[in-house]
């Protein structure tokens, strides 16, 4: 090569500067693109995809434990031959839960010393399987520090080692157990298999609403080593409630209360419900019961605020959704759409016919309270930051497109453009819009001057007839609570939910972000798939997946099972269904685990590598600076850095 194939631009000898402050020598970078090539040509890591928790703990722990039958069949590959049925679905509950699982196992085992020394034998072998595929470096970082040491000798201990070898290896098993420190170990190799079964976890929306544990579904996806969340309508409805959108918080406040799910207020967020209840107990006295009482109050306060931010904003086109003026107090009807309902009720008796939008002076503290309790909740602001720090509208990852509800589609098929403010948006330009929004309502300066408006499109979001994360024209809530006829409960489907059975809808929007190649897909949730009606996860001739997690109870008995999760490794893709979850403690005691049905729906031709991934992709591009510092190193347009 000639001397003029080195020569340099002013921007580009800088950047090589600053990449020789971390590679000062010849050596260096040839250790790193050694390193860096090796890496390139691994398999690729395990994606798990889930979607829609709704609150579901238990069942998420659970699933997240098992990486969604990963582990078991990682136990199956390695004793399928050796171990009968019930002991591998002991072993695997020991990795899911080694605790508590050890508690159970001392009350029964008569020679502990003996089960230590057979179980940790059996759990390195399959902690070998699990980190098989990563460089000795990465399972290094992943080791957990207090047995850092000793793990990765056991790991890398080989079955013909010499004598001295095995000896040293069965002494350190001894001593762990000679120590009393084998409880901890279990733990620590526990973990380490999870961690190394699913390179990177993908919550495709809806961790919050209807179960009660979404505060500490939150904790432990704060643990986790990888994961991204794209936002559901659901989670943006948290987020707004955070900013400090009144409507938000009155929804929040009103679901909570629908769902029976006031510990997630209360308990685990700190705001308090006290004022509210005393109001809507001496109120709302038509009311069986405080919970009804409570739920009738917080919603007349809500729609009073959804009316006041459609005032607001005739951009958003719902007019039709401000129905407290309509009410006909002497017929006990409302008209909506041009047909008249008879209501269940019409004791509103804080609603004024002349004034329906407006909080009374008492419904107005309760709200300035209420808002202030979001506002100061510490844990709700870390669980926030985190969803903000790892969540997006949408992801575009190793060539699929996830995100939670849908991109707004007109009749014919085409993007649905949306006014926001006085722009017109669709597809990715939508999206991308609401993610800048999404933040400055609640990263922005307090006293901004589009404040006002991030909050009121963060309540949009969660229910706005053209909100991509809402997909229907309208939420009935006010249908469901006050009128019993259910024809007038329906709410009709955004046009996509038509089109993305056809592949070429699918195509087009791959192509619309950027993702369109043979092995593109959309992974979509928010919608439950009605399998007990024969319909299929997997649409558009494989280019969409539907994976609605189904967690939640109350749609068990219109989707028969408990929802799908996604697998996709170096092989191809596979779907799982599961059946509903017995519960933790049946899941220790019992052996139990989620029934799941694995449905292999596409196969890699050639094992996928990491160079097949963005992260190859990333790496590849690292290669390439490295190449052009060592050629700068050699050619003499930049001198190494002595090591003193």
């Amino acid at each position: 090569m000639s001397n003029s194939e080195y020569h340099l631009s002013h921007d580009e000898i800088k950047y090589l500067k600053l990449l020789s402050e971390k590679y000062p020598t010849i050596q260096d970078v040839c250790t790193e693109i050694i390193n860096l090539q090796a890496i390139l040509n691994l398999p690729k890591g395990t994606e798990h995809f889930m979607s829609d928790l709704h609150g579901e703990y238990e069942a998420f722990y659970h699933i997240l434990n098992n990486c969604s039958g990963v582990i078991r069949e990682k136990v199956d590959a390695v004793f399928g031959g050796r171990l009968s049925a019930q002991e591998r679905s002991e072993l695997c509950t020991l990795i899911y839960y080694p605790e508590q699982k050890l508690r159970r196992v001392k009350k029964k085992t008569k020679d502990m010393d003996a089960w230590y020394q057979k179980t940790l034998r059996q759990l390195i072998e399959v902690c070998k399987v699990t980190a098989s595929k990563y460089t000795r470096s990465k399972v290094r970082k992943a080791l957990p520090p207090e047995f850092s040491y000793i793990i990765d000798e056991l790991l890398h201990a080989q079955p013909d080692e010499n004598s001295n070898q095995l000896v040293y290896h069965a002494k350190i098993i001894d001593t762990i157990i000679g120590i009393s420190n084998a409880d901890e170990f279990i733990s620590a190799i526990s973990s380490l298999i999870k961690r190394l079964a699913v390179d990177r976890l993908h919550i495709v929306g809806d961790i919050f609403d209807r179960g009660p544990g979404a505060d500490s579904i939150m904790d432990l996806l704060m643990k986790h080593h990888a994961v991204d969340i794209e936002w559901g309508n659901h989670d943006i409805l948290w987020m707004g409630a955070a900013c400090g959108s009144e409507a938000c918080v009155a929804t929040v406040v009103k679901n909570c209360v629908a769902h029976g799910n006031l510990a997630t207020l209360e308990q685990g967020y700190g705001v308090s419900l006290r004022e509210l209840a005393m109001f809507a107990k001496e109120t709302y006295t038509d009311c069986g019961d405080l919970t009804q009482a409570i739920k009738k109050a917080i919603s007349v306060i809500l729609f009073k605020l959804e009316g006041a931010v459609i005032l607001r904003h005739p951009e958003y086109e719902m007019e039709s959704r401000l129905l407290l003026h309509k009410i006909d107090y002497e017929n006990q009807s409302i008209e909506i759409d041009g047909k008249t309902y008879r209501m269940n009720t019409v004791f509103f008796p804080t609603v004024s016919r002349e004034y329906p939008y407006e909080l009374t002076p008492q419904e107005r503290q309760i709200m300035d309270g209420l808002v202030l309790g979001f506002r100061e909740s510490e844990r709700l602001h870390r669980h926030m930051r985190f969803l903000y720090a790892k969540g997006s509208m949408y992801l575009c990852f190793n060539q699929n497109l996830l995100f939670h509800g849908c991109i707004p589609l007109r009749p014919d098929g085409s993007l649905a453009s949306v006014r926001i403010g006085d722009r017109l948006a669709k597809g990715k330009e939508l999206m991308d819009l609401s993610d800048k929004i999404a933040r400055r309502a609640y990263f922005g300066p307090k006293d901004g001057a589009d404040k006002q408006f991030c909050q009121d499109y963060m309540w949009y979001l969660w229910c706005g007839k053209d909100s991509p994360l809402f997909g229907r024209e309208k939420m009935t809530t006010f249908e469901r609570m006050f009128i019993d006829d259910k024809s007038a409960w329906t709410e009709q489907k955004n046009a996509y939910y038509t089109y993305f059975n056809r592949e070429e809808t699918c195509r087009m929007l791959l192509r619309e972000f950027g993702v369109d190649t043979p092995f593109s897909h959309i992974v979509n949730g928010h919608v439950p798939v009605r399998a007990a009606s024969g319909e299929n996860p997997i649409k558009a001739g494989g280019r969409l997946i539907v994976i609605d997690g189904g967690f939640c109870q109350a749609y068990h008995p219109t989707t028969g099972i408990a929802g799908y999760t996604l697998i996709y490794n170096s092989h191809g893709m596979r779907i799982m269904s599961h059946q509903p979850f017995g519960g933790v403690e049946a899941a220790i005691d019992e052996n139990q685990d989620i029934e799941s049905h694995s449905d292999v729906f596409e196969t890699q031709h050639m094992r996928a590598m990491v160079m097949d991934t963005d992260n190859g992709n990333d790496i590849s591009n690292k290669i390439f600076d490295l190449t052009l510092l060592l050629n700068a190193y050699r050619q003499g347009v930049l001198a190494q850095k002595a090591k003193i």
